[in-house]
């Protein structure tokens, strides 16, 4: 019975540390995405109204609202893609939305807020749900994290669109 006893007594320990640590990743994800919100407003704000469709670094290169709407849309598609609760858009933001400052920025920013609030409900067994992105079998947590690398490498890229405009971008937002 002793034994019995301790063998429950581990498994309920090592399940309420393994609830607890994913708690705390998931919190700090949140934070996370709440950090990299701001930051990416900054550089909207940063970036002046006229800016937004005549800046492009090269002819093949999207434009500073084309970039920004794109960062949106990899948004919605790598987390809804994984956990099946698709973003609130009919089609690609980048191409149904219109590149002016204000639109440019509420829909990036809704797209933020549509990753945070998925984020915030998703329990930890969600977390490790599996769906498929582009052919690759991937869980919620690494599509989370996948659409985070994808909006940190596009509004890394709107550096030199800034720069082209005479803005200095915002200076690094790490905590």
């Amino acid at each position: 019975m002793k034994k019995l006893t301790l063998m429950f007594t581990l498994l309920v320990t090592a399940f309420i540390c393994t609830t607890a640590r994913a708690q705390v990743n998931k919190d700090q994800m949140i934070a996370d995405w709440q950090r990299a919100k701001s930051f990416t407003k900054a550089y909207l704000d940063a970036m002046p109204a006229d800016g937004y469709t005549s800046v492009k670094p090269t002819p093949e290169m999207r434009t500073f609202a084309g970039q920004m709407l794109h960062l949106a849309d990899g948004n919605y598609f790598l987390v809804g893609s994984v956990t099946g609760k698709p973003g609130p858009l009919k089609g690609s933001a980048e191409q149904t939305i219109a590149p002016t400052k204000e639109a440019t920025a509420k829909a990036v920013l809704d797209s933020y807020d549509y990753v945070i609030n998925l984020l915030q409900t998703m329990t930890p067994e969600q977390m490790q749900q599996k769906g498929k992105v582009e052919g690759a079998e991937i869980t919620a947590s690494v599509a989370f994290n996948k659409a985070f690398e994808h909006q940190t490498h596009h509004r890394g890229q709107t550096v030199a669109y800034l720069r082209l405009k005479g803005v200095t971008p915002p200076g690094e937002m790490l905590f």
